[in-house]
């Protein structure tokens, strides 16, 4: 059977992801998105993966950035996963929580965690590029739940919710 795209789409819109924000230094400012596909590569040595879609605007500067920042989201940061997500929203004010790293590149003091990284590989795969990325410092954060991307929706996961 031959994938069909709007068919893979509808498959991973019910597939619930973690929510990530990417953002960069670049020479006309910080740039960011949000993005759902951060993957897990390698522990060891520390190895990420993430996709975008074009390699124009926030992303093709991000692309081109010799280091970035890959931060978990918690759910309390819903309103910065949606500005980064929407073209033209507000990005990248005080009130929501943006520090530097020592090093330069934009952070959210209130991630559940932060990547800084350097990218190994970009490899183009149809309309998208695949980042792969070496891990250079792991920034702790404060503890709490996940945001999460399901069906077109942000979501919480419940810390309550049963073990199955």
């Amino acid at each position: 059977m031959a994938a069909r795209g709007e068919d893979f789409k509808a498959a991973f819109r019910v597939h619930p992801a973690g929510v990530a924000l990417v953002s960069a230094a670049s020479a006309t400012g910080p740039v960011g998105l949000t993005a759902s596909s951060l993957a897990s590569v390698a522990a060891d040595p520390p190895v990420l993966s993430f996709s975008v879609t074009r390699a124009t605007g926030s992303a093709g500067a991000l692309l081109g950035a010799d280091t970035f920042v890959v931060q978990l989201l918690a759910d309390h940061q819903v309103d910065v996963a949606r500005a980064f997500a929407r073209s033209g929203a507000p990005r990248f004010t005080t009130e929501q929580g943006w520090t530097r790293l020592p090093t330069g590149e934009p952070v959210l003091a209130e991630a559940r965690a932060a990547f800084r990284c350097r990218a190994l590989q970009l490899v183009p795969v149809g309309s998208s590029t695949l980042v792969v990325a070496e891990v250079l410092e792991v920034v702790p954060g404060p503890a709490a739940p996940p945001l999460l991307y399901h069906d077109r929706r942000f979501l919480s996961l419940d810390p309550e919710a049963s073990e199955l």
